[in-house]
């Protein structure tokens, strides 16, 4: 099993000129517990099923274990996920020897897009460019298994 060390930010500016791909994702959650989540993701014409653990105590770390299944396996598994399928465009946007993946949520979602970087140690400096906004890491508000119960959407009518 391998560590994720991950940061999450909102984004408050245009991301745009910087892309260098973007994807179409869609995924849902066969199991949203906080000591664990088991994801099933379609991201373009491939798929995989991801385990990941709690997170440590900063958030920034925690550990998963993915592998890659069958594009039409993920898509009976995605039939017994639990309520809330996650659609989201993901955009990559280099940062230095790192990427940038600006998620895009769709559906009820929409309106929410969330940059995350993945790194090599939990303090390991890198370049935050105009775009990136407030930091997001270890509020499970902002977990996309959260966002499966509890849409964007329904946070405005709060």
């Amino acid at each position: 099993m391998s560590l994720e060390i991950e940061r999450k930010f909102l984004v408050q500016g245009d991301f745009r000129p910087f892309v260098t791909h973007t994807s179409h994702i869609t995924q849902g959650y066969l199991s949203s517990v906080p000591e664990r989540t088991v994801r099933i993701r379609i991201r373009d014409n491939n798929a995989c099923i991801t385990i990941k653990g709690k997170n440590n105590q900063s958030g920034i770390s925690r550990y998963e274990w993915e592998k890659e299944i069958a594009v039409e396996d993920a898509r009976e598994l995605i039939l017994l996920c639990e309520p809330g399928i996650i659609e989201k465009k993901r955009h990559l946007i280099p940062n230095s020897s790192l990427f940038f993946e600006v998620d895009e949520f769709l559906r009820d979602n929409s309106g929410l897009i969330i940059a995350e970087i993945e790194l090599p140690s939990e303090d390991f400096l890198f370049e935050k460019p105009s775009w990136l906004g407030k930091e997001v890491t270890g509020d499970p508000r902002f977990y996309n298994s959260f966002l499966t119960k509890n849409p964007y959407a329904k946070w405005k009518e709060s």
